[in-house]
């Protein structure tokens, strides 16, 4: 028997309806289309909500990329975002939403640590990997990281790149975006914490052959 309860001081709006082992079976007590359509409306517009509370709370910092955290922060909130928008309860949907500020909280501690540790920045972050340098392929970093010469090429198509002597350096970021340098020189403090990169030694002194060769 499917009994109806309706909390004291409640609209009708608000009860739920139950199946005998305990599961609900609707959040408003319509007919199911009706209350999937007005649940994935209402859920959907108060997870945004609290996301975006949450984001003017804590600054643009919240949705960045600057750390592969950062990015996995990101992924896990959008997830958490499309569980609380079609919750079938009021405890997932509170559930979801718990864990989304709990994940933003959890990123701005370990933001604020960073910068005040070299512990934490080294648990927390990759280091960049250096893959060219003067034009020329670091076949151990292209195979360390699993890049192909492919990848690095297309890159190289994006920035305009229009001769191989042009680029200066190609760096794969902590986020696993690929960045090029070209120009005439790069400042040594740009491939600072770069690893691979000898900050000393000056442009073209970069000894090896080219993996662009077994492409």
């Amino acid at each position: 028997m499917t009994g109806v309860f309706v909390g004291q001081g409640q609209s009708s709006s608000w009860r739920r309806t139950h199946t005998p082992d305990g599961k609900d079976t609707a959040i408003f007590g319509l007919p199911d289309i009706a209350d999937s359509l007005i649940a994935g409306l209402l859920l959907g517009g108060l997870a945004l909500a609290v996301i975006i509370a949450l984001v003017r709370t804590i600054g643009l910092r919240s949705f960045s990329k600057m750390t592969a955290f950062d990015f996995v922060i990101t992924l896990a909130t959008g997830s958490l975002l499309a569980t609380a928008s079609s919750a079938s309860n009021w405890a997932s949907f509170l559930q979801a939403v718990v864990a989304i500020l709990a994940l933003m909280t959890i990123q701005v501690v370990l933001a604020f640590a960073r910068r005040r540790s070299r512990l934490v920045t080294g648990l927390v972050d990759n280091q960049p990997l250096l893959l060219m340098r003067d034009g020329v392929f670091i076949d151990e970093a292209m195979a360390t990281s699993r890049v192909s010469p492919g990848d690095v090429y297309a890159k190289l198509r994006g920035a305009n790149i229009q001769s191989m002597s042009e680029v200066r350096a190609v760096v794969l970021e902590t986020t696993g975006d690929i960045s090029v340098l070209h120009g005439e020189t790069v400042a040594p403090e740009l491939l600072r914490h770069v690893r691979g990169a000898d900050v000393g030694s000056p442009p073209g002194d970069l000894a090896g052959h080219s993996a662009s060769e077994k492409a």
